[in-house]
């Protein structure tokens, strides 16, 4: 199999359902001629031509808006916010057009679109393109929320997401677009959306992450191995929306322990609901507090002070040792 990157692993997604489908578009701002502003969609429109690859203005509201009008009659685009601090301008479209059709129109009308959006901070960007607000969209009722952590998972995803009928909302986190390379198969592969995975098993200690900060919770878990001897299950949740919480309350019954990562601010965000979920189904098998660590309840700061506001290695370590000590 071949290694590739995140970016890589995207676009043979995209073309290889662009190949299969003839009612996938790929739209959004500069997607065709220059191929994205992180070259994501590289090579489309040379392949596919200007009819299903289209460069859109500078209108989120309108792209979403264009989307929506043509999923219902019968198109799967895949639609491109250039980063997801400006997918705030789409959200009048997404929250009350396209995740509502199915329920206003009573099942007559599905919306099979899929909206990419570059997320997240480590890139040394500017204001409005490196928050993290999953939580926004995962607490829209009609919409869907995945966020990939690998190459390999996020090609699977795509897939999976252009074809599902319903709006998928489809983070992307652009630390991980070029940072490692991953086997991923040339043959079809899917994963259902709506299913997470444990990476890692362990008998210790339970830590719950998804999308960049996966990186960071397997390196602490296997330096918590090395030093402390400690065995960390580790579980990739891939879909914050709806999500799956079978694998880490029957994980938190065995462990007895839990720390939760995630960069999205720590106030309402998804880590409330993952507790939430283990308090109600595996609240008699906790042995300790469970512990979050995520950013910061502030707006994330340029990158002089980027990495102090992104949870670290060190950071899920300490409350991990904090967990285990209690």
């Amino acid at each position: 199999m071949a290694k590739l990157t995140m970016v890589q692993a995207i676009n043979l997604a995209l073309h290889q359902e662009m190949e299969k489908d003839e009612d996938v578009v790929v739209l959004g701002e500069d997607v065709g001629i220059d191929g994205g502003v992180f070259r994501v969609t590289d090579g489309l429109i040379d392949k596919f031509g200007e009819e299903r690859v289209m460069d859109t203005p500078l209108a989120e509201s309108g792209i979403t808006g264009f989307s929506i009008g043509m999923a219902i009659y019968g198109l799967k685009p895949v639609c491109e916010m250039q980063f997801s601090g400006f997918g705030y301008m789409a959200m009048h479209q997404l929250e009350a057009h396209a995740a509502r059709m199915r329920a206003r129109s009573g099942g007559r009308f599905h919306v099979p679109m899929v909206i990419r959006m570059p997320y997240g901070g480590g890139v040394k960007a500017l204001e409005h393109h490196s928050e993290s607000r999953e939580a926004y969209w995962a607490h829209t009722p009609g919409l869907k929320m995945v966020i990939p952590s690998t190459p390999r998972n996020a090609r699977a995803l795509l897939v999976s997401a252009i074809r599902d009928p319903d709006p998928v909302v489809f983070y992307e986190p652009k630390s991980s677009y070029r940072a490692f390379r991953e086997e991923v198969p040339e043959g079809e592969e899917t994963i259902p959306i709506g299913q997470s995975e444990i990476v890692r098993e362990g008998e210790d200690l339970t830590l719950i992450s998804y999308g960049a900060m996966m990186r960071p919770t397997l390196e602490a878990a296997e330096i918590l191995e090395e030093e402390d001897g400690v065995q960390c299950e580790v579980i990739d949740l891939m879909t914050i929306s709806p999500i799956d919480d079978s694998k880490f309350t029957e994980s938190a019954k065995k462990t007895g322990r839990v720390v939760l990562v995630h960069e999205a601010p720590r106030s309402f965000g998804p880590g409330a609901e993952i507790i939430a979920r283990l308090v109600e189904k595996s609240f008699l098998y906790l042995e300790a507090p469970i512990r979050r660590v995520t950013g910061y309840d502030v707006v994330i700061p340029l990158f002089q002070r980027e990495f102090d506001y992104l949870p670290s290695a060190e950071r899920i370590m300490r409350a991990a040792r904090e967990t285990l000590d209690f």
